[in-house]
């Protein structure tokens, strides 16, 4: 046996472990990485309208994960999950952590957005995506892929004050979809339909033809008998 197969045949026998593992066990595996998809702030807690916010991100216990771009209140800021300050924190097996959203102020306090449990059974099956609205606040998209792999993860449709619009386009989508569909279908029927009918005029006209040219054959056949003569 080649040494190429060998190590063909241990990568396989690693990756079989791993996935008995990580599927019938998945409390086995560490950590999970949670990242960032988009935030959305509603306001400001700062009394000088002409700086610009400095909000983070931070869970208990942990260092804080500073968002550079979000400046602006009433903007939706996405991102790809590799940005240099991704991933926010990571979440160990089924245990949930205090995280929450803030804004830094220089003379007093840090503003709170909202502090809540994070718990790796709040990310949806199978995207692992985990929406959290606060209003007047914020509306925050997570992603972690690997909690959506545990069991007891959430299977139901996160609130989103932008449910009712997206409902709507799929509906329209949905409602577009089946016109364009009936329009197709009602233009090939007719098609058909006109084709048939032209089929059918045409051949009506060669059956006429045919018929005429027999009649004339048959004249012809009397004409060299001379049978119209003797009638």
């Amino acid at each position: 046996m080649s040494n190429r197969h060998l190590l063909n045949s241990r990568i396989s026998f690693h990756f079989l472990v791993w996935w008995i593992l990580f599927g019938c066990f998945p409390g086995l595996i560490s950590s999970f990485e949670v990242t960032l998809d988009s935030i959305e702030i509603f306001r400001t807690h700062d009394w000088d309208w002409m700086s610009k916010p400095s909000v983070y991100f931070g869970c208990k216990g942990e260092n804080k994960t500073l968002l550079p771009d979000v400046t602006k209140p009433g903007v939706l800021y996405s991102f790809r999950g590799q940005e240099s300050w991704q991933p926010l924190t990571d979440l160990n097996g089924k245990k949930c952590k205090r995280c929450g959203f803030y804004e830094k102020d220089v003379i007093r306090i840090d503003h709170v957005y909202e502090e809540w449990e994070l718990c790796p059974s709040d990310f949806k099956a199978p995207s692992g995506k985990y929406v959290f609205f606060k209003e007047k606040q914020l509306n925050a998209t997570f992603h972690c892929p690997e909690c959506a792999t545990l069991p007891g993860a959430s299977n139901a449709t996160p609130q989103n004050p932008n449910d009712d619009d997206d409902d709507d386009g799929k509906g329209m989508r949905i409602f577009m979809i089946v016109l364009i569909t009936l329009l197709v279908l009602t233009v090939t029927i007719t098609a058909l339909m006109v084709a048939h009918k032209r089929w059918q005029k045409k051949k009506r006209q060669q059956e006429q033809a045919r018929f005429l040219k027999l009649f004339e054959e048959g004249d012809d056949i009397e004409d060299e008998l001379g049978l119209g003569t003797v009638i």
